[in-house]
């Protein structure tokens, strides 16, 4: 049996010869360990550390500081003896505050080709609804094709099918992501 619990809901239902299961909490059953994992999201790029500083103004994070006892980077990178064309090899970006996950960067060979089956949605306009929403998001879209990013689409708030309304967008690599 899986127990989710929402708020003053609780759904619950049973999974086949499983018996009960303690719950996650992304909401599904926990297997063995029900404590809660910390995550990376990485994005493979063939520019790590011009996504970083992209991925970390729309985010309101801050590019990783170099080691302690670096002033930088690149004296980081000499002292520990990283050939040179692997200095942008990988980069990381954390938040300013709060528990939010870490974001790393890391260079492949191959480029995008497909659609991502997995994007964030970057919470612009949480609680706004109608003509103020999709005024906040606008003005995030605006922000950040200044920045390097594309506008793939817009989809209006839409009460008959309960839409809030969302922009699509590209990072400067084609990555999908929304501004929600």
């Amino acid at each position: 049996m899986v127990q989710i619990l929402l708020g003053p809901l609780s759904l619950t239902a049973r999974r086949e010869n499983r018996g009960t299961l303690p719950l996650s909490s992304a909401g599904g059953p926990c297997e063995s360990d029900p404590m809660t994992k910390e995550v990376q999201i990485t994005f493979d790029c063939a520019d790590p550390a011009g996504l970083a500083v992209f991925w970390a103004e729309v985010l309101g994070y801050q590019v990783q500081p170099p080691p302690s006892g670096f002033d930088s980077w690149d004296a980081a990178l000499d002292a520990l003896g990283v050939p040179r064309d692997q200095w942008n090899s990988r980069s990381a970006i954390l938040p300013v505050q709060g528990p939010h996950p870490r974001v790393f960067f890391q260079r492949v060979p191959e480029g995008k080709t497909v659609k991502n089956r997995l994007h964030l949605d970057v919470r612009v306009a949480p609680g706004l609804e109608g003509d103020e929403r999709m005024s906040a998001l606008e003005a995030e879209a605006n922000r950040l094709e200044a920045l390097g990013a594309t506008r793939a689409y817009r989809v209006e708030p839409d009460k008959a099918t309960m839409e809030s309304g969302f922009i699509t967008m590209h990072d400067p690599e084609g990555n999908e992501f929304c501004l929600d």
